[in-house]
């Protein structure tokens, strides 16, 4: 089960979107819609928010939840392959604790609707339970959204495909990330995507982990390193740069530096994630980012509709997450596994710039009885 990343980082991934509303006449409700199905994903959500303008002070109304959220909401989503109706989800609603507490609408519950199936593998392979309505979404399958407001005062509708075809060498087995080559000769590791399906946007990020000891006792220290984002066509790679100079300023960066009791270091590993995003997120993406003119005024974008002569915002759409672990090691017998290699390995434990941290190296391959490295734990 996945967190919501504060509910798709609004949308997840790729940027903040900041979505202007303009309503029409006082008091005229819009409804506020946001969704993201990821094949990889084994609870996906959809947020139904309420806007509207009244009287009194707006930023005294944000901070209730009750006059953010509609009477009677329900919502399914609905499977089609070729054209067929294949499954129906009937969406519950749960609260979440995960909203940024920084913004002026209420914080840090909310309420969301969700649904459940099993995650796909890294090969978009579908997984099958006993339950039709619990197995992998269909990455070849057309989904379509309906939201019903208040016993149908407002119906909105929207459809996507998921993203599908983002691949990328990073997660194989024997990849490795080098960072250094000679003592303080930093490199870089390319991170490539490749895009044989119908993505629009491409983003890789790294989760850098490592071990703190105090005596017996550890922690695990972590830290996010986004390495970049890019628009991209189907049928096209991008490769993202990981410069080595920037992994160890990191590493002294996100080190504990106040407590004196630290007595060691270890390398844990890291986190590849690469995401693709759909043909409508990335139009909603680029329709809410900022202005780089004079000129503030931008026009809205939306794949929703709804009936009634009602206002909607927001996005249906979907994207294709690729997440792997690659582990400082996995065992002796393994040992050509290693997520940085013995040289990066080496300049992390006696480089310049995190040598004072107290790392050493315990992967098997750096500690060969009666040959072990001199940066080798002891």
């Amino acid at each position: 089960m996945k967190s919501l990343l504060s509910l798709f980082a609004a949308l997840a991934f790729l940027a903040s979107c900041n979505e202007k509303i303009d309503f029409q006449g006082a008091f005229k409700e819009t409804v506020v819609v946001y969704g993201l199905l990821d094949q990889a994903d084994s609870l996906h959500y959809i947020k139904v928010n309420r806007a509207f303008i009244g009287p009194g002070n707006a930023l005294d109304i944000a901070q209730i939840p009750d006059s953010n959220y509609f009477e009677d909401v329900e919502v399914t989503v609905s499977e089609y392959l070729d054209g067929n109706l294949n499954r129906t989800w009937i969406l519950r609603d749960t609260v979440v604790s995960t909203k940024d507490t920084n913004g002026i609408f209420y914080a840090p519950e909310e309420k969301v609707y969700y649904f459940k199936t099993l995650p796909t593998g890294l090969n978009e392979s579908i997984q099958v339970s006993n339950d039709p309505q619990q197995s992998s979404l269909n990455r070849f399958a057309v989904y379509k959204l309906a939201v019903v407001v208040d016993g149908g005062k407002y119906t909105v509708n929207g459809e996507t495909e998921l993203v599908r075809g983002i691949t990328s060498p990073a997660t194989s087995q024997n990849f490795s990330f080098k960072f250094a080559d000679d003592p303080a000769e930093y490199i870089s590791t390319g991170v490539s995507a490749s895009n044989t399906g119908n993505s629009y946007i491409i983003n890789a990020n790294l989760a850098i982990e490592f071990y703190e000891y105090e005596g017996a006792n550890n922690s695990i220290k972590s830290f996010n390193w986004l390495l970049g984002e890019a628009d991209v066509l189907p049928n096209s790679s991008k490769t993202f740069t990981a410069l080595g100079g920037t992994f160890y300023d990191l590493i002294k960066s996100n080190a504990t530096d106040d407590n004196p009791s630290i007595d060691k270091r270890t390398f844990r590993g890291i986190w590849i994630t690469i995401t693709g995003g759909a043909e409508e997120l990335y139009n909603y993406m680029v329709v809410n980012r900022p202005s780089s003119t004079i000129a503030q005024s931008k026009p809205s974008y939306t794949n929703l509709t709804v009936n009634n002569e009602g206002n909607v915002v927001g996005i249906f759409s979907s994207r294709q997450t690729l997440r792997v672990y690659k582990p400082f090691y996995t065992s002796p017998q393994q040992a050509y596994i290693r997520a940085i290699d013995k040289k990066s390995t080496r300049e992390l434990c006696q480089g310049p710039i995190t040598g004072s941290l107290f790392f050493c190296s315990n992967h098997p391959g750096d500690n060969v009885v009666n040959q072990e490295e001199a940066f080798a734990c002891q």
